[in-house]
């Protein structure tokens, strides 16, 4: 029975690790729908690129730097097959580390929407190595592995341990944070803005592109969310529920918010998904509806507010999507998870607050560093006749559509 209980959490999360995995192909088909037909080429190789970027990073540094374990050793010692093995039975930590590997390499895949259309391909990738090998690790070791003692401090400072189950925190808020900086320092399009300062119009390539993104996200999600127990003994339909309620409230929140735009739509069934991923373990399903609905509001208006006000040109959205719905659904945990609220309780409001805001600030002040460095030495934006090219023209040689080039 042990060696089938093993067997079926191998299986259990390779499944998830799957699922997360094809998440990165919604990623890069919400970009493909949203930039302008002469990106699209960049955004699917860039979105891949930084994946296996990301696998050679976490395998060889990451991991290590966020759970102290390596994969220096031989394969009997990494499948559980020699006496005092580190890994356990089955090769199950090769699969736990497969499926870690597709929440760090959502880093860099959340950052891709911001710096689109303008951000040159290989400090792109220098930045993704930095990001999931040292700066994503460090603080998913805390908040996960308990690294320099900060849960315990958080524990005893405000009566809880910070409850992140599924990673609206230590995965969205970081992209989402990170991405702001990236954007701030790339500065806007050619193009963005008409000489009084107002928003010129650039509509997205392809609404079905964009669509077939956001459905490959929702699905995958289950398998972000509801696998992240990392075990067929800790799998909770709660987590499945409440994932279901917070996309429903998202979508709905955004179709009032955003009058019926598709755009809006879509992006608010992710908004609701990144707020629950906190608390999907302890919330009850009202609960994550109204954090969904909360989360799907807050991004229109930040969107809006981003590029109209603010002349911040994140060209998915993705400090509004991730990094505020992120942070929201962090906070929002110590809310809706509470007993009081029909919760299962174990958090409370200022652990959820505190370590909240740290890793929102964290991933700003990091992102700052890895991009100011990165602008300062080897610059991190195209050219201007570049960049009127389009990056798959001057990155990658060839158009999206090369045949009808030659009609």
């Amino acid at each position: 029975m042990e060696s089938v209980q093993s067997g079926l959490d191998v299986f259990f999360v390779l499944m998830g690790a799957i699922l997360v995995f094809a998440m990165h192909s919604g990623f890069a088909f919400l970009e493909v729908g949203t930039v302008r037909h002469k990106n699209q080429v960049n955004a699917l190789v860039k979105i891949l690129v930084d994946f296996a970027i990301s696998t050679v990073a976490y395998f060889f540094i990451g991991y290590s730097v966020a759970y102290g374990v390596d994969f220096l050793m031989s394969a009997s010692a990494l499948t559980g097959d020699v006496e005092n093995a580190v890994f356990s039975k089955s090769g199950f930590d090769l699969v736990k580390f497969f499926f870690l590997l597709t929440f760090a390499a959502a880093i860099p895949a959340i950052i891709s929407g911001g710096i689109a259309e303008r951000a040159k391909f290989w400090p792109q990738a220098m930045a993704t190595a930095a990001i999931v090998g040292v700066v994503y690790p460090l603080y998913e070791g805390m908040v996960w592995g308990n690294s320099f003692g900060y849960q315990d401090w958080i524990t005893e400072s405000f009566g809880a341990p910070f409850n992140d189950f599924a990673g609206s925190i230590v995965v969205h808020a970081v992209g989402g944070w990170i991405a702001l900086a990236a954007v701030i320092l790339l500065g806007v399009r050619k193009g963005r803005y008409r000489k009084d300062g107002s928003p010129a119009g650039i509509p997205p390539s392809s609404i079905p592109f964009l669509a077939l993104g956001s459905w490959l996200l929702c699905i995958g999600w289950f398998g972000f969310n509801v696998m992240s127990a990392q075990s067929v003994e800790g799998v909770n339909g709660l987590v499945a529920m409440n994932s279901l309620l917070a996309m429903g409230g998202g979508i709905l929140a955004a179709l009032i918010a955003g009058r019926n735009d598709p755009g809006f739509v879509h992006n608010g069934a992710l908004a609701g998904l990144v707020a629950v991923c906190a608390g999907s373990n302890v919330m009850h399903p009202i609960g994550s509806f109204a954090v969904g609905g909360v989360a799907g509001a807050l991004f229109v208006v930040m969107f809006q507010l981003c590029h109209n006000r603010w002349k911040i040109d994140d060209v998915l959205g993705v400090w509004p999507l991730h990094g505020l719905c992120g942070l929201w659904g962090g906070i929002a945990c110590g809310i809706f998870g509470t007993e009081a609220l029909g919760g299962l309780g174990g958090v409370t409001f200022m652990s959820q607050l505190v370590g909240s805001l740290i890793g929102a600030a964290y991933a700003l002040v990091a992102g700052f560093i890895v991009y100011g460095v990165l602008k300062a030495v080897t610059g991190i934006r195209l050219s201007e006749e570049e960049e009127f090219n389009g990056a798959d023209l001057t990155i990658h040689k060839i158009r999206a559509n090369p045949e009808s080039d030659l009609n």
